[in-house]
């Protein structure tokens, strides 16, 4: 068979490193010699000896979920053998964690990443009062971490004189070191009379970046993840 679908744009070629890599915008590669952990029900396709298996619900079992605290369920995946990882066609992105380094990330941002990292799940400071709160997954160690994100995601530089205010709903993640707590940007008065929708953000303060993008999660979108 010929045509546009056979071409090196769409074909998979052999695995030029082991581990995570990006195979297209959409779709992370993993080549697994071991085991790694990855979102459940985020495989599209595998080849070789790979075992899946469902994580509990218990300790280092759960990532919680940004506004709802609602869980992300894991499954490990071991053996030997290539398996691809995606999410409702969102973009797909990589991130080195070395040691050292401190990644929070939103749980509804996360598909797969390396047994060699660690993480916690931590209630952001401040965010208590928001929707029961807002929590995230802290990453730690070495090792990579694959994301997935609506569109393409800004990385905002965050400094002492120039802290960032990000809706919610938008976040990704941010690096260590940044202080956080809640803005409200509308008055009482301004919110009984209707507001802009824009009522809440997240205040992010002190030196390093924080990444957003480029959607809001609406409370349907949010039930289906």
């Amino acid at each position: 068979m010929k045509g546009d679908l056979f071409s090196s744009e769409h074909m998979v070629q052999p695995a030029t490193a082991p581990g995570m890599t990006v195979e297209n915008s959409k779709c992370v590669r993993y080549t697994v010699n071991g085991e790694m952990l990855a979102r459940q029900g985020a495989m599209i396709a595998y080849r070789g000896g790979l075992q899946f298996e469902r994580k509990g619900q218990g300790v280092g079992g759960m990532l919680k979920r940004a506004v709802t605290g609602e869980g992300l369920p894991l499954m490990a995946v071991r053996g030997q053998g290539e398996a691809w990882f995606a999410h409702e066609a969102q973009n797909c992105f990589i991130v080195e964690v070395e040691p050292g380094d401190e990644f929070t990330v939103n749980g509804r941002n996360v598909l797969c990443f390396d047994a060699t990292l660690s993480y916690r799940i931590a209630t952001v400071k401040g965010s208590g009062i928001a929707g029961g709160g807002l929590f995230n997954s802290i990453f730690t160690g070495q090792g990579r971490l694959g994301l997935v994100c609506e569109g393409s995601p800004l990385v905002i530089p965050v400094s002492p004189e120039y802290p960032v205010y990000v809706d919610t709903d938008a976040i990704v993640g941010w690096s260590a070191g940044l202080e956080t707590s809640l803005h409200r940007s509308q008055s009482i008065g301004s919110m009984l009379r209707g507001g802009s929708g824009e009522a809440v953000q997240l205040l992010l303060q002190g030196q390093g970046f924080v990444v957003v993008r480029p959607s809001e999660a609406t409370p349907q979108k949010a039930q289906q993840h």
